[in-house]
């Protein structure tokens, strides 16, 4: 069984700042790393960021400085702290693991959805 459940959305005011947090079990699979990803409308998914179980993050070129991605260590609980919201941070926000098998994104949440507005 697969549980990847996401939490945190809504509505925020450009400018403001905004806390998601995922928590993840998947049967058989001790993943390892979990991470963020993005829809915005009309656009393709996009990653944000990246952890490991030891707290080892990388981020992709456009969260540098306003993500910050984080681990609940040794555990299957993430975090992200968005600051500095702009309208173009519009978007379903997903959680997803990796598989322990391939290394490839394979576990999805539903997303949450968080809309900034003027």
């Amino acid at each position: 069984q697969v549980h990847v459940v996401e939490s945190g959305g809504g509505l925020v005011q450009a400018g403001g700042s905004l806390s998601l947090s995922c928590t993840a079990s998947v049967s058989g699979d001790n993943f390892n790393t979990m991470g963020w990803h993005r829809q915005a409308p009309g656009k393709q998914r996009e990653w944000i960021a990246g952890i490991t179980k030891k707290g080892l993050a990388n981020y992709a070129d456009f969260a540098k400085g306003r993500f910050t991605i984080s681990r609940d260590i040794g555990k299957n609980t993430i975090y992200l702290q968005v600051n500095g919201l702009t309208l173009e941070d519009t978007a379903v926000y997903y959680c997803a693991a990796t598989s322990s098998r391939t290394g490839l994104w394979a576990y999805w949440g539903q997303g949450t959805q968080v809309t900034v507005s003027s």
